[in-house]
């Protein structure tokens, strides 16, 4: 999937704030996950399982949210409670490259930047803004998080492809959970008030 196309995808993007969060920082919160650089070689055997699944994942995905209220509540018009195509399409695009982005990220200042940015857009600081539509204006912190389960749990049966061993998917799934919930934290860092986070 060629970037350039992506809409609003701006990782490795130089004009993109710099996280407020430090390498350090990162390191202790990598330290706290119990995430290390088996988990780095782990994602990077997953990327090419899942690469060419990304649409499969997706689906998925979309399906959870769209059967479920509450979440498709925040792709919809506020005015007409409908869903906003355009915008459920631009995310889709984003999240299946933030599948493969999650498989083989650098951990860099660039990185956390997008982070960051990430976090901007589900906060009402941003939410919108990039696709430039008139939906929900703020998605909650704590389906941020919980979200973390079943875009976790959904994973394994892709993972399970391509010959891989049962250790091997036991290895990667554990590896994707945890790098699924090193960035939702970070993307709550704009939710949180200054010395809180």
């Amino acid at each position: 999937m060629p970037t350039a196309s992506i809409p609003g995808y701006r990782l490795g993007d130089p004009t993109l704030p710099p996280s407020p969060l430090t390498a350090n920082d990162l390191s202790a919160l990598k330290l706290s996950l119990l995430f290390g650089e088996a988990d780095v070689t782990a994602l990077r055997k997953a990327h090419n399982i899942v690469k060419d699944q990304i649409e499969a994942i997706l689906d998925v995905w979309y399906g959870f949210v769209g059967a479920t209220p509450h979440l498709l509540e925040y792709f919809c018009d506020p005015k007409t409670g409908q869903p906003v195509g355009a915008y459920l399409e631009a995310v889709r695009k984003r999240f299946g490259q933030w599948i493969l982005d999650t498989c083989s990220a650098n951990y860099d200042a660039a990185w956390l930047a997008w982070q960051e940015e990430i976090g901007r857009r589900h906060h009402r600081l941003g939410k919108n803004r990039t696709d430039g539509v008139a939906a929900a204006p703020h998605i909650a912190m704590r389906h941020v998080l919980a979200l973390v389960m079943p875009i976790s749990v959904t994973m394994k049966p892709f993972l399970s492809g391509k010959d891989a061993s049962a250790e091997e998917v036991e290895a990667m799934h554990a590896a994707w959970s945890k790098a699924v919930l090193l960035q939702a934290i970070l993307w709550c860092r704009p939710y949180t008030r200054e010395g809180d986070f």
